[in-house]
């Protein structure tokens, strides 16, 4: 294309027409054709035509035309006849604009789940420290005290934000599942009485199996069943609400067979046998704007009071985390169709490990346990949590105080509790170092993260078992006096 100092199209080829112009040619000027320099385009051209810039390269978004497309524009000084002109060579961008697009959502979503993740870790162990000390007052008011029920109040709220916070450790894929051999429609039958109570009278639920015949039926799934019906509840929940006048919810269950890869939405399904569940509505929809933003936690259309912005979040962290994956396609006005695939699992389940013979200790609350957590009210409140419970209790701030406590070998110990995660060396690094010497001192590790995190260096750890923050007292004791 070629345009006059003052932004009029003179000219362009048939290719520019096409991609432009949609093959026609008619008189607009440059600012009617593209947009997107952060400044009006005319100022780019009048500065090329002029000698103040030596021309260039941008990436301009098409004002011609339905859909939203990119133009990749090369523009240039040229002299004809006596006449200063701009040369314009176009190329179409808008697959590689899509694609950075999606890439960017990817980085986006990627750097939110860890951010997610940290804010989770570190306010688990401030609940567990508000929690461990109402525990401890509880402790000292009965249920007539004046203050029994603030106290009480206290507890219950650290209870419900521990509860928001497991829901962004879900969405950071960094909470501890439990996953078991499940079979979907043994969980959605025992699930739909829960359901139905949901959706209230003005809204209808419905089960459907699909595609199942004799060679066909819906194969078992691995994944948390408490976790599953969670993102269920949430899918519905949802539902309902998108359906403000009457209407029905159905869920659907299929078995598909992938035989290539299922790429969508920045990800690619691996070829392979599925389990199916679709959730579906036919309420109000979301608008296309919307669709690759729903997943994100915090972000919600509902109004102010109306949700927290976590539930599809949730869903979708704990949907990865077992392996599966989940799709939403949507039309405004139309209704929503959640789709989640699940791999087939035909394995077994594990066998529950032979409980180990215990050390016989002569009472509950004797014996030495070595505290070690980084977060000082943590290791306030366990401390003080295990001394009352009779057991004597070394604490140290860090793993190499540890050590230097441990070289001491007139000291006996019988249980390590100690934090995973901690500045300099971690829990399973230190912990490993100790047991060479003494070999039959049993391991709690506890933390704000996923047992996950944890697994590969447990495994190699006898005598350890994990604790989650955030714990109760009773949480703490139990699990101390269980290692005895």
């Amino acid at each position: 294309m070629t345009f006059g100092p003052d932004g009029v199209l003179r000219s362009a080829n048939r290719a520019a027409r096409e991609l432009v112009l949609k093959g026609e040619l008619r008189s607009l000027m440059f600012h009617d054709l593209f947009e997107g320099l952060g400044r009006p385009v005319t100022d780019w051209l009048g500065d090329v035509v002029a000698g103040r810039l030596p021309g260039g390269t941008e990436v301009l978004r098409a004002r011609t035309g339905g859909e939203e497309s990119f133009i990749e524009v090369t523009l240039r000084r040229f002299t004809e006849g006596g006449r200063v002109s701009a040369l314009a060579v176009l190329n179409d961008a808008t697959r590689l604009k899509t694609l950075e697009a999606q890439f960017m959502q990817s980085q986006k979503m990627q750097a939110i789940g860890q951010l997610a993740g940290g804010i989770a870790h570190d306010f688990n162990n401030l609940l567990t420290a508000i929690s461990g000390h109402c525990d401890l007052l509880l402790l000292r008011h009965g249920r007539d005290a004046p203050d029994f029920a603030d106290l009480e109040q206290i507890r219950q709220n650290a209870n419900r934000a521990a509860s928001l916070v497991g829901q962004l450790l879900a969405f950071s894929r960094k909470q501890t599942l439990k996953p078991e051999k499940l079979d979907l429609e043994e969980v959605l039958a025992d699930l739909t009485h829960l359901l139905n109570r949901l959706v209230v009278e003005r809204v209808g639920l419905k089960l459907s199996h699909l595609g199942r015949g004799p060679n066909r039926a819906l194969r078992p799934v691995r994944a948390d069943r408490r976790q599953l019906e969670q993102v269920l509840i949430n899918l519905v929940v949802n539902a309902r609400d998108a359906m403000p006048d009457k209407g029905s919810i159905v869920i659907e269950t299929e078995p598909v067979t992938l035989v290539e890869g299922l790429r969508r939405d920045r990800a690619v399904v691996p070829p392979g046998d599925y389990s199916v569940i679709r959730v579906i509505d036919h309420g109000v929809g979301i608008a296309a704007e919307n669709l690759q933003k729903i997943f994100e936690p915090f972000f919600t259309t509902k109004r102010v009071g109306e949700g927290t912005g976590l539930g599809l979040s949730m869903a979708y962290g704990i949907v990865k985390q077992s392996g599966g994956f989940i799709f939403a396609d949507s039309t405004p006005g139309e209704g929503t169709t959640f789709s989640l695939y699940f791999p087939a699992f035909d394995g077994e389940d594990l066998p529950a490990p032979e409980p180990e013979a215990r050390r016989t200790a002569s009472k509950p609350g004797e014996g030495v346990v070595l505290l070690v957590e980084d977060e000082a009210p943590v290791r306030a409140f366990a401390g003080r949590a295990l001394r009352l419970r009779g057991y004597t209790v070394l604490e140290a701030a860090t793993a190499e105080e540890a050590l230097d406590i441990l070289r001491d070998r007139s000291i006996e110990v019988d249980v390590f509790v100690t934090d995973v995660v901690m500045p300099g060396m971690d829990g399973p690094s230190w912990v490993r170092i100790a047991l060479k010497d003494r070999p039959n001192v049993r391991v709690i590790f506890v933390s704000g993260y996923a047992e996950d995190a944890l697994s590969e260096n447990q495994s190699r750890i006898p005598n350890s078992v994990f604790l989650p923050k955030p714990f109760s007292l009773n949480d703490l004791s139990a699990t101390v006096q269980a290692q005895f």
